[in-house]
Order: structure tokens, then C-alpha cells, then sequence
């Protein structure tokens, strides 16, 4: 019989048990610190920079700090004190001493909301005689700084936090006295570029379903060795740079291109009707739609091949027609990986931008190249993010709506 002092104790066990698990958990977490990391520097970070730098620009505030004060406590209706003038003429001036290049940015800046303020703030750089009093001086320099305009884009762009970039994402503008109005219809593009590439990937997505439906059924069907065949068909395009495959349709498409001289050669138009098919919005859909039409026909081909045959013959032996059992029985099973290329193909057309700005043209043109544009061109980064991010938010959206009416535990990729 064995004597209850060999049993060991229950809290003993228990205790070991606690350290046991506690030590299995470090070592888990430990293996998994270096994908955290990895996630935290290639995707947290960058978005949450995005984000923020969407809200706060310091220019200006960093640049001028006292006119920055003057500026929030002017109430942007009563002509500009002495005072104000002073701050502005003296921290330009200075701020010039430590950095040539901080005044020109700062120029910029209230550029942005005042055209033609840029070679008024150079006047004042250059001038040689600015001394007090500093407000008649500037309006000796330049009319224009008697009138409050200039004054109102500085007290605009003058807050380190503002809402002003997400505000003209929107097509709206904030006032100097702090209202919001809409962009009239000239400078109203940012509604019409996210609406146009809503469009462009709606139609885009609609085009592969189309095309990618029957492709993967064959696929899904045929004998072993064509469906390998057909799959590496598929696959090929990933071989090829995205830009040597845009290029061809260029090559297609244009006026002198192979299509056009095709169809001149066996007559159904004449040389001097050739059609324009280049740099407009049906270039744009033609191109993208090859290029993402993949993405649509890997999970069809996925979801297809798994679906077992003996349904359909099932219904069709009580009595259903082909087509109500390919409709009723077989198309159900195809819907996660449907919703799944289709989900995939409209968020990589909603944010496409090599093939648009290569084949678009004007007409062509989506969000991503409006991005791109303010980032590379007007260099008004703080813009381009705030587009970046509400693009990102119209995503983050659509995903949560497939997963309410799909599910996103259905997905299936591969």
C-alpha cells in the first residue's frame, strides 16, 4: 500500500503546471517577436504614419511660432495689427539665417491656399530696407498685403493639427474663420477621381468574373494534363513585369498599332479612320482587366476543383435541368471563391496606379495617380496621405461588408 507521503501534492502540481505553461508561452511569444517586428515596421507603422501626417503639418507653426499665436488670436475680419506684421517679418527673416530653404517651404505652404503669395513672401526675403514700421513696409513692397487674403492662407495653414487636408480630399475647404465650405466645381476633382476609380474597379472586377468564371471551370473539368496546361497559361503573366505587359497594349491598342493595322488590312475600316483606342478609359479597363484577371480565375479554379460532381448528376437525375442545376446546385458552391476573387481584383484595381498612368490618359486617370501626383510632383505629402488614408478606410470597409455577407471564414485562396 503506499504511504500518502509519496503522493505528491496537488498545489505542488499545480505550481509546476503554472510554470510550465508560463514557460511554454515565452518561448511562443519569443518565436513569434520577429514576425511582430517585421509587421510592426512594414505595415503598422507606415499606416499609422499615413494617418497622422494626413492631420499635422508643423511648416509653418515650427517656422513662425509667435505669428502662429498672433494669427489663431486674430479674429480674421479686423486689418492685421503692427504686431503681426512685425512677428511675420522677423521670424521669415530669421528663420531664413538658420535655413534658406525653411522660408521657400514655408512659402509653399501658404502658396497651397493663395496662389501668387509665393513671390510676395520673396519680396519680403529679399527686401533690404524692412524695418519698423514693418506693416507699412509690406504694403510698400506689394499692394497686395494691405488686402486680407494673403493674411487668411497663413491663419489656415498656420495650425500644426488640422483637419484642412482631409477636408479637401473631400472637395471641401476650411475658411479663415474656421467654416467649411465646398470647392467650387473647377477645383472640385478628389469626389470625381474616387468615384471614377470605384467605377473603374467595379467594372473591372464585373469584366474578370465574367471572363474568369468559365476559364476555371474548364479548368476545374478538363482531364489532368489540360488543366496543368491551362493553369501554367494562367500563371505565365506572373512571370512577366506588370510594366512589359502593360507596354504591349500600348503596342496593341494605339492608332498604329497591331489591332488598328489589322483591321485596316482586312478592310472593316479605312486608314484614315483608325480607331482611338489609346490613353482613355477603355485602354484602362482592357489593360487592368488582363492583368488582374488571374486573381479572379486561382480561387474559381480553387473553390471548383473541390466541388464534388455527384451533386449535379444527383439533381439532374430527379428531374432538374442543366441549368437549373448548374444554378441552383453547383454556382452556390462556387460563391467563396468568387467572393474572393472578386474581393482580391477590386482591391488591387482600387488601388492601381502603373497601368492607369501609363494607358489612361486623362480620362483615365484614378485616385492613385492623384497620389502619386501630389507626392512626386506638388510635394504636398500631407495631402496625398489623407487621400491615402480615407482610399484605405473605403478598403478596410469593404472588407467588413464582404465578411457581414459572405464571411470572410469562407475565403478560400487556394
Amino acid at each position: 500500500m503506499l504511504s500518502m507521503t509519496n503522493i505528491p501534492d496537488q498545489k505542488s502540481l499545480s505550481r509546476q503546471l503554472a510554470v510550465a505553461e508560463r514557460r511554454n508561452k515565452i518561448k511562443a511569444f519569443v518565436l513569434v517577436v520577429p514576425l511582430l517586428l517585421f509587421v510592426l515596421a512594414s505595415f503598422v507603422l507606415p499606416i499609422a504614419s499615413l494617418v497622422w501626417l494626413g492631420g499635422y503639418n508643423d511648416t509653418f507653426s515650427k517656422a513662425l511660432p509667435e505669428t502662429t499665436r498672433l494669427l489663431q488670436q486674430w479674429d480674421a475680419k479686423s486689418p492685421i495689427s503692427e504686431e503681426l506684421a512685425a512677428s511675420f517679418v522677423t521670424e521669415l527673416r530669421a528663420a531664413k539665417l538658420k535655413d534658406a530653404a525653411v522660408p521657400t517651404r514655408v512659402a509653399t505652404v501658404i502658396n497651397r491656399e493663395q496662389a501668387g503669395s509665393l513671390s510676395k513672401i520673396k519680396q519680403v526675403l529679399t527686401a533690404s530696407d524692412m524695418a519698423s514700421p514693418f506693416k507699412e513696409h509690406l504694403i510698400a513692397l506689394n499692394d497686395e498685403w494691405a488686402k486680407p487674403d494673403i493674411w487668411h492662407a497663413m491663419k489656415i495653414v498656420a495650425p500644426s493639427f488640422t483637419p484642412r487636408f482631409y477636408l479637401q480630399a473631400l472637395d471641401h475647404r476650411i475658411t479663415a474663420d474656421g467654416t467649411i465650405v465646398s470647392e467650387t466645381d473647377d477645383n472640385a476633382i478628389q469626389i470625381l477621381l474616387f468615384s471614377r476609380t470605384l467605377m473603374v474597379a467595379a467594372i473591372v472586377t464585373l469584366l474578370c468574373a465574367i471572363l474568369g468564371f468559365p476559364i476555371a471551370y474548364i479548368m476545374a473539368h478538363a482531364e489532368t494534363k489540360t488543366s496543368n496546361m491551362m493553369l501554367i497559361v494562367v500563371l505565365l503573366p506572373f512571370w512577366t513585369s506588370l510594366l512589359v505587359r502593360t507596354t504591349a497594349w500600348i503596342a496593341l491598342l494605339q492608332q498604329n498599332g497591331v489591332i488598328n493595322d489589322l483591321l485596316v488590312r482586312i478592310g472593316l475600316i479605312d486608314n484614315d479612320h483608325r480607331l482611338v483606342m489609346m490613353y482613355n478609359m477603355f485602354a484602362t479597363l482592357v489593360a487592368m482587366t488582363h492583368v488582374l484577371l488571374p486573381f479572379m480565375i486561382l480561387p474559381l479554379f480553387s473553390v471548383m476543383k473541390s466541388i464534388k460532381g455527384n451533386l449535379t448528376r444527383a439533381a439532374l437525375s430527379l428531374g432538374a435541368t442543366p441549368w437549373t442545376a448548374f444554378w441552383k446546385v453547383y454556382f452556390p458552391q462556387t460563391i467563396p471563391g468568387l467572393g474572393a476573387g472578386c474581393l482580391l481584383v477590386f482591391i488591387l484595381a482600387v488601388g492601381y496606379y502603373i497601368t492607369p498612368a501609363l494607358v489612361g490618359g486623362q480620362s483615365g486617370q484614378l485616385i492613385s495617380n492623384i497620389i502619386a501626383f501630389h507626392m512626386q510632383k506638388t510635394l504636398n505629402w500631407s495631402l496625398a496621405s489623407a487621400i491615402g488614408t480615407l482610399l484605405l478606410i473605403g478598403v478596410l470597409l469593404l472588407y467588413w461588408l464582404y465578411n457581414r455577407l459572405v464571411g470572410i471564414d469562407k475565403m478560400k485562396l487556394a
